[in-house]
């Protein structure tokens, strides 16, 4: 059986092993950046013979404060960047299983990097898709 609730929380693990950086593995009610939040876009089903493979869709949004732009947009860099010690990427695939949750896990792209509104609030974000396999 796949927990998805299990899932989210190992993500959310996961991104929490990078410095400073609050994680929710459910839509918060209040934004408090920086945070990464992991939210269930969609399942894909049936992937192989015999109902084998099935493919949880994910988005992590990053949220950082945009109190200083340069300084928001510096710490988002260091987010989207591919490899590094605050690498989005690099944290959610440090555990690719997701301790045994999952057969693999995979950080797709990264998009909608820019501005973002809330709460009559303006922030710096970014939306990380992550295919889960289970």
């Amino acid at each position: 059986m796949t927990d998805i609730q299990a899932i989210r929380e190992r993500m959310a693990v996961n991104l929490g092993t990078i410095s400073g950086l609050r994680t929710a593995e459910n839509v918060p009610d209040i934004v408090n950046p920086p945070v990464a939040v992991v939210s269930l876009e969609q399942i894909a089903f049936d992937g192989a013979f015999n109902q084998g493979l099935t493919t949880l869709e994910f988005t992590i949004f990053v949220v950082v404060s945009r109190a200083d732009e340069r300084t928001a947009q510096r710490k988002l860099n260091q987010y989207v960047a591919p490899t590094g010690a605050f690498s989005i990427k690099s944290a959610v695939e440090s555990d690719r299983r997701l301790n045994n949750l999952v057969a693999d896990l995979r950080v797709r792209s990264v998009t909608n990097i820019g501005s973002l509104q809330l709460d009559d609030q303006e922030y710096m974000a970014a939306e990380f898709a992550a295919a889960v396999y289970v």
